[in-house]
């Protein structure tokens, strides 16, 4: 699928605003996206990411707690400043974060429970099972609008889950090769880690 002529995006997505935004890994362009219910997105972007060249990306899922809290249960807040940082370096490519991907799709408050779980015993697979809830609901329709609207055509995904990247190829997005993000390890989320290695497929070596 076309990411520029697949116009059933543009009815899905909505484009609000762009501004500079400054960080600590320098000043991006920040887009902002409205989703058809109601939850809004954003793209950090550098250079000109528009036309047929491989684009670095990296789609981040929303992860209030490691994200802004800096939890070490998991790796996320690192990953994300990982692609901010390569991006940054490379000075051209996006890194497009996705809100309602929380817990893999299940929310705060079913996370936090599902951590609960995970102190009696449980990796995170079984915790979502033993809530009633499926391990990873997450869609990629928003993402594959954002880089629409950027003008991105193929894509260099910062990612260690394959699944990801198919993932995101269902959803009509050209990833033309996988970019390995450095492992942030700690204590409390080395078991974590093992647990999306050896029951989800991610790729890396502990």
């Amino acid at each position: 699928m076309s990411l520029t002529t697949d116009m059933s995006l543009q009815h899905r997505t909505e484009f609000v605003a762009d501004a500079p935004v400054p960080t600590e890994w320098g000043t991006f362009q920040c887009h902002a996206f409205r989703g058809a219910d109601g939850t809004e997105h954003l793209a950090f972007v550098r250079g000109d990411v528009r036309g047929d060249e491989p684009v670095t990306v990296r789609v981040h899922s929303e992860c209030l707690t490691g994200d802004v809290f800096g939890s070490r249960r998991c790796d996320c807040g690192p990953q994300l400043a990982a692609a901010m940082q390569l991006v940054a370096a490379l000075d051209r490519g996006a890194v497009v974060y996705l809100r309602g991907h929380e817990g893999r799709g299940i929310g705060i408050g079913n996370k936090i429970s599902a951590y609960e779980l995970q102190d009696r015993g449980l990796d995170t697979v079984d915790a979502n099972l033993e809530l009633g809830l499926p391990v990873d609901t997450r869609e990629y329709d928003v993402a594959a609008h954002v880089l629409a609207h950027l003008g991105v055509q193929q894509v260099r995904l910062i990612t260690n889950n394959p699944a990801k990247v198919h993932g995101l190829r269902a959803a009509g997005i050209d990833v033309v090769d996988r970019v390995e993000l450095p492992l942030h390890v700690t204590p409390e989320n080395e078991r974590y880690l093992r647990t999306k290695r050896e029951r989800m497929g991610h790729e890396f070596d502990l």
